[in-house]
């Protein structure tokens, strides 16, 4: 009986247990009680590795590494230990070991039962693990780790030892595919860590891999990858890849503390080495400034120039005859950036080859303002849409992008280029309505000096005529002296006071950063070093604040803003269409009174209710822009880190690098302030001589009212 215990144990099938691990009832009547709880109970242990083995057999033919690395582990630990302790009793029961043989020919069940009682535990604890394997198809490795770590953390030390060290097998294979992630740059095809895009896989990371250490693997990840795919000539020197390759090997990611350190120094040196041999900080400050040149439109002479010849483009496609030629094109719009450069400053700038411009609508014919006030609100909605400034220069979607090339790839991404995209729409707006408007001015002061050249004082006609032709003339006058106000003031305030501010802050942070490696010396311990992803940080808070600045940020105050350069839109195609003066020549048909007719001439009517209308809009306008604008400054700013961006290394990779950026990160985070501040100082300006806030005379009947009582209150 005892060689088929210990058959049974091992696996083998026996009559002693048909069923699982019930005794056979034939055979249970012939023995004592005790014996049979003794028999059950090794039946059991041997019914619980049966199980295992199963088990191992299935899920060694998974398709992930992991699971087999599982199964492989769990198998070899049963062979050694539970087999190796089966085969040691049947060698002692041979060689009658007295320990065990009573007499030299009894070997008492009992003592087989302590032998074996020691894998009671274990045996069930991998019974429920296993189990729990194959109650789900696919294991990632990040969940799988998670699982086998809470599982070693029991108080049975033998449990807690052999789950541990199937939890390490499996972390070494993670490791080894981690170590060819950031040292080689390289992806596998089954059980990825990343995807294409180098963006770490949802569930291959573990748990105990802390948010800091994710992000740096991302990042080395994504930049030792792209440097062997572009076959720079110059790649990771091999001593640097061994001495990452060693630290690795040192560590598992259940280790956090010392898996982060170990992170945070390869995330070092190959920052180190990228800015010494890849992006070096003359390319960062060229990208900055062309971006800043273009997108923040700091190149006013370029800008302005672009702006004009888009208006010569619209103008020139709507007199062609042809069909095909009215319509505007990508090309076309691109040629313009070339035109628009030629006599400036870009002209023989390498970085205007980066620009261009998308219609993400395809070809357009040329839209011109328009001449109705259907489409200008009069107030802003409670709903606060949200306001797309990219309409206004060219009357559909219009977008400008920057071709990223590598290495710049590992500084900017799609998201910045979608906010300088967003910030160069409303500046190209601001500046365009502001370009019009002073061309207004001009054109109304031009006809105003032709008229006096021959009228002198007066226009002629009857005195009624006179006095409409004043108050209509001292109307339109006032309406373009609100307009160029308003619109000096903000398009002043959002490039001085915004833009060139924080341009100005940006390159003196970077320049603080310093040294920058220029040389293969040893940095010294004291010396401050600036990462990409610390960069990207302090850029992307640079943009935030740019965002705060113009306003960007607050719906209803651009829900606002947008109508207002409509309206002034508006009334400079107007004052177009009338051949550049409010005042029709008094010679025209329909400007004075006909025979039959009393008062004043109807063109004259039209155009005095036209231009009152327009004044009365843009008042009301201005006055809600200043009142959305006061209730701001109870409202936070946005000026933050992105958390998805943040370079900010955690408390447990804390070293010399490490407290530069938390430095950096605490330098910014005290300028959010001056957003606010910048807006207080913008409704300063906009409250000039209480222009907005206090009550106002009416330009049509000359009689004080207040601002509530204008807005029907």
């Amino acid at each position: 009986m005892i060689a088929e215990i210990l058959l049974v144990l091992a696996g083998h099938s026996s009559s002693l247990f048909p069923v699982d691990f019930t005794l056979n009832p034939a055979i249970a009547p012939l023995l004592h009680p005790g014996e049979q709880q003794i028999l059950e109970s090794l039946g059991l242990i041997a019914f619980r590795y049966r199980t295992i083995k199963a088990s191992c057999a299935k899920l060694s033919r998974s398709h992930s590494r992991y699971i087999c690395a599982l199964s492989a582990t769990l198998s070899h630990i049963l062979q050694d230990e539970y087999e190796g302790l089966i085969i040691q009793t049947e060698s002692k029961v041979l060689k009658r070991d007295s320990a065990l043989v009573a007499a030299g020919a009894f070997v008492p069940l009992s003592s087989i039962r302590s032998i074996f009682s020691e894998w009671d535990a274990p045996l069930a604890a991998l019974v429920k693990l296993v189990e729990e394997l194959e109650a789900k198809d696919t294991w990632k490795p990040g969940p799988l780790i998670d699982l086998l770590v809470s599982r070693s953390k029991t108080g049975v030390h033998r449990i807690a030892d052999i789950i541990s060290r199937i939890s390490i097998s499996v972390q070494r294979v993670w490791r080894t595919q981690l170590t060819a992630l950031l040292v080689h740059g390289s992806i596998s095809s089954t059980n990825p860590l990343a995807g294409e895009d180098f963006a770490l896989v949802e569930g291959s990371i573990p748990s105990c891999v802390s948010v800091q250490s994710r992000d740096s693997i991302a990042y080395i990840g994504r930049a030792i990858a792209t440097i062997k795919a572009v076959k720079w000539q110059k790649q990771l020197p091999k001593d640097i890849a061994e001495q990452h390759t060693t630290m690795l090997e040192g560590v598992l990611p259940q280790d956090r503390h010392a898996f982060d350190m170990v992170i945070s120094q390869i995330r070092t040196n190959v920052g180190e080495w990228l800015w010494l041999n890849v992006l070096t900080k003359q390319d960062i400050d060229d990208a900055i400034d062309s971006l800043a040149n273009y997108f923040l439109i700091r190149n006013g002479e370029f800008s302005l120039s672009l702006i004009r010849e888009i208006e010569r483009l619209k103008l020139l496609r709507l007199t062609s005859r042809v069909g095909s030629a009215s319509m505007i094109r990508e090309q076309d719009l691109n040629l313009a950036l070339l035109r628009a450069s030629l006599g400036t400053t870009a002209q023989h700038d390498p970085s205007l080859s980066k620009l261009r411009f998308l219609l993400p609508g395809g070809p357009v014919r040329p839209l011109l303002p328009s001449l109705t006030a259907n489409a200008t609100p009069s107030s802003p909605s409670n709903a606060a849409p949200t306001v797309v400034f990219e309409n206004h220069l060219l009357g559909t979607p219009l977008q400008l992008s920057y071709t990223i090339t590598w290495p710049l790839d590992l500084f900017l991404d799609r998201a910045d280029l979608s906010i300088y995209s967003t910030i160069y729409s409303f500046l190209s707006a601001v500046r365009k309505t502001h370009t019009r408007v002073h061309s207004c001015w001009t054109s109304l002061s031009n006809a105003q000096r032709a008229r006096r050249k021959w009228t002198r004082f007066g226009d002629g006609g009857t005195d009624e005529d006179i006095q409409i032709r004043a108050k209509l003339l001292r109307c339109g006058w006032g309406v373009v002296r609100d307009m160029s106000w308003f619109l000096d003031t903000i398009f002043g305030y959002v490039m001085m006071d915004v833009v060139d501010m924080e341009y100005r802050k940006l390159k003196d942070v970077l320049d603080k950063q310093g040294p920058w490696v220029q040389s293969k010396t040893p940095i010294p311990h004291t010396t401050q070093h600036l990462d990409f992803s610390t960069l990207r940080s302090i850029h992307t808070n640079y943009l935030a604040r740019v965002l705060d600045g113009c306003l960007l940020t607050n719906a209803n105050v651009t829900s606002i803003l947008m109508p207002i350069l409509t309206v002034c839109e508006r009334f400079v195609a107007l004052v177009e269409r009338w051949g550049g003066d409010v005042l029709p020549a008094l010679l025209f048909e329909g400007s004075i009174r006909s025979g039959n007719e009393e008062g004043v001439g109807s063109l004259v009517k039209e155009r005095w209710a036209i231009v009152t209308e327009i004044d009365e809009t843009l008042r009301g306008l201005l006055e809600s822009f200043y009142e959305q604008l006061t209730l701001s400054m109870s409202q936070p700013f946005s000026g933050t880190v992105d958390a998805s961006k943040s370079g900010i290394i955690g408390l447990s990779m804390m070293n010399q690098t490490t407290q530069n950026i938390s430095k950096t990160a605490r330098g910014i985070e005290k300028d959010t302030d001056h957003s606010r501040r910048h807006v207080e100082r913008l409704l300063l300006r906009l409250d000039f001589n209480g222009e907005l806030s206090k009550p106002r005379k009416s330009r049509i009947g000359g009689e004080t009212t207040s601002i509530l009582a204008e807005g029907g209150l």
